[in-house]
């Protein structure tokens, strides 16, 4: 895959034809808190509400069309200097080096978008292996499982949690 062409840019209304594709598919969505999306206009309000007004949600585009997401949401008061990381592509386009392209793009941005920001924090299941072999290949470290940490479509499940900081290289 050209990394020259995969860009990352805010949502837009009109992506959400190309946003339902990947957000009604079930293995997309398996490791995401939200659920799968039903219907266009489901598609459309979360666009409207939540990925549209979100502080750092980015739509991973493919020739710009909507083909996954990645978010980064600082935390805020103290835990300022932290952000949790979040991607998802559609299925048709794993394994080809889009998800790491896009998450090189975004971690290279925004520490200079948010000053105060030092650390990213990425948590995936245990059995996620392709979101974790993205996650190191960008350049991120794992620091440890946390076991029954998270809380997903109805389980608390067993996280890895991983790190980059603001003065680690981008691989």
């Amino acid at each position: 895959m050209d990394p020259a062409r995969i860009s990352l840019r805010p949502f837009k209304l009109s992506d959400v034809d190309e946003f339902l594709k990947w957000a009604s598919d079930d293995r997309v969505t398996r490791y995401l808190r939200w659920n799968t999306m039903t219907s266009r206009e489901e598609a459309l309000k979360y666009i409207e509400k939540v990925a549209m007004p979100h502080p750092w949600r980015r739509s991973i585009c493919l020739d710009d069309l909507s083909i996954g997401y990645v978010s980064i949401r600082p935390e805020s008061g103290d835990g300022g200097c932290r952000a949790h990381v979040g991607y998802a592509v559609a299925t048709e386009y794993w394994g080809q080096g889009i998800a790491t392209t896009a998450l090189k793009i975004a971690v290279s941005s925004v520490f200079k978008d948010f000053p105060d920001l030092v650390r990213l924090e990425a948590l995936v299941e245990v059995g996620n292996n392709g979101s974790q072999r993205v996650l190191e290949k960008v350049g991120f470290l794992k620091e440890g499982l946390l076991r029954k940490y998270g809380y997903c479509k109805g389980e608390i499940r067993d996280m890895i949690i991983y790190s980059f900081l603001s003065t680690d290289m981008v691989l």
